[in-house]
């Protein structure tokens, strides 16, 4: 067997053609860089447009995201919020709506605006279904609804942290955020979905708190998103100034109007008030001074015998005339001084180890009437319960000006004296009455 003698060459690789190589050259710059030339721009935003497109995925994944949070707050269960979170689309055509703003073009916003509008009506719905199906059940606690349907600041941190990252990210890579894009349903879904759970169900407080969230959350996401476009140095239009200068107006309106008008609003059904607000009622009042009362008794008619008194008139002729006088008393009456004892009130607040608050019950055990956040301050009376084991505390609290009673179990409850183990009194009346 002889070898060849010829000197292996090596072939030269196929030759690509010269757009695939400026396109794949470009990818590789955008992810080091955003371009500051016209055209890559222009070519950068045509991109991320196409991209942020919103596609029928969008809508299939907010109807089934609606669902497993509207059933999520039907059982009051974290763990199943959280899988709906996770199931919900990819938040990219909010990308889209922001680009939009940013280029000035009023079709691809009306687009982008309208599905984003259709996802959280999707949500909404399945939240208002759960409501409608938490009317068939009784005594359910609903801490998540009314956690989810409030501002907190923590939620505010998480969403501004995405928002600046699914921006960015999206911009400087091809590949889908999933992580910035949870983050952001996060704060757009939940509240939307707590909501529409709020409305069906009747809660208090809940609707259209979850709807004002929702709003505060998405008019601070895209402030944000916004800024983060504008720091990637991607030029915006003439049009496109106008359109982000009067969204930036609207969506800092919205956050002051939200955030500065006391929300939540007074027709919330939680207590946030640290002291009581005293209000007339029926109850024993929580002064401890001896209130006197003065009762008028009737006593039985002191009526004297009637007295004849004989009256004899002389003159010419002596004739005896009989005159009869009848005198009665009247009825006298004795003053009885009354000293009441009216019972003090115990203070305490709600401070409850899980759930962060505790629900307010009609009876012990019974019908659920409302939750009650932890540093809730609650009053008692010495009104103990004790069934199956577990002792509740019947207890007064002040909503919107009206005293509200009911239950709760006395382990959620911290008291305000040093020694709770107190019993129930028995009103003393000493009775005053001076001799006629």
């Amino acid at each position: 067997m002889s070898l060849s003698e010829d000197p292996i060459i090596p072939t030269e690789p196929p030759s690509r053609p010269r757009e695939e190589i400026r396109n794949r050259r470009r990818r590789a710059t955008r992810r080091s860089s955003i371009p500051t030339d016209a055209e890559g721009q222009a070519t950068l935003i045509s991109d991320l447009s196409r991209r942020a497109y919103p596609s029928f995925e969008l809508f299939i994944f907010s109807l089934v995201c609606g669902a497993i949070l509207g059933l999520g707050f039907l059982l009051d269960s974290q763990t199943v919020l959280l899988l709906g979170i996770l199931v919900a689309p990819l938040m990219t055509p909010w990308v889209g709506f922001l680009l939009a703003i940013l280029t000035g073009s009023p079709r691809f916003l009306f687009e982008t605006l309208v599905a984003l509008l259709i996802s959280a009506a999707l949500v909404f719905a399945g939240g208002l279904l759960a409501g409608f199906a938490a009317r068939l059940f009784e005594n359910m606690a609903n801490n998540n609804a009314f956690i989810h349907s409030r501002l907190w600041i923590p939620s505010l941190v998480v969403l501004s942290i995405g928002a600046v990252t699914l921006v960015a990210s999206f911009a400087r890579s091809e590949n889908k955020p999933f992580l910035p894009s949870v983050l952001i349903a996060y704060g757009f879904y939940l509240p939307i979905s707590a909501g529409g759970f709020g409305l069906g169900s009747g809660l208090e407080g809940v609707w259209p708190h979850g709807l004002f969230v929702f709003l505060a959350h998405f008019a601070l996401a895209s402030v944000l998103g916004l800024i983060t476009l504008y720091v990637l140095r991607l030029r915006p239009s003439m049009s496109g100034i106008i359109f982000s200068a009067a969204a930036l107006l609207l969506f800092a309106w919205i956050l002051l109007r939200i955030t500065g008008s006391g929300f939540p609003s007074t027709k919330e059904a939680i207590v946030a008030a640290s002291t009581p607000t005293t209000q007339p009622s029926p109850l024993p009042s929580s002064t401890s001074n001896l209130l006197p009362t003065t009762t008028s008794s009737p006593r039985p008619s002191n009526t004297s015998a009637p007295r004849i008194i004989t009256v004899t008139v002389t003159g010419e002729t002596p004739t005896p005339v009989p005159l009869t006088i009848e005198v009665t008393l009247p009825a006298t009456e004795t003053p009885t001084i009354t000293l009441t004892i009216p019972v003090t009130p115990t203070y305490g607040k709600v401070a409850a180890n899980e759930g962060g608050g505790a629900n307010l019950r009609q009876t012990p055990g019974g019908k659920y009437v409302m939750t009650l956040l932890n540093g809730t301050i609650v009053e008692t009376f010495s009104d103990f319960r004790e069934i199956n084991g577990v002792t509740w505390v019947h207890v007064f609290v002040t909503v919107n000006g009206n005293r509200v009673e009911g239950w709760l179990l006395e382990s959620v409850v911290a008291y305000a004296t040093p020694a709770p183990n107190f019993e129930p009194s028995i009103t003393p009346t000493f009775g005053v009455t001076p001799s006629p």
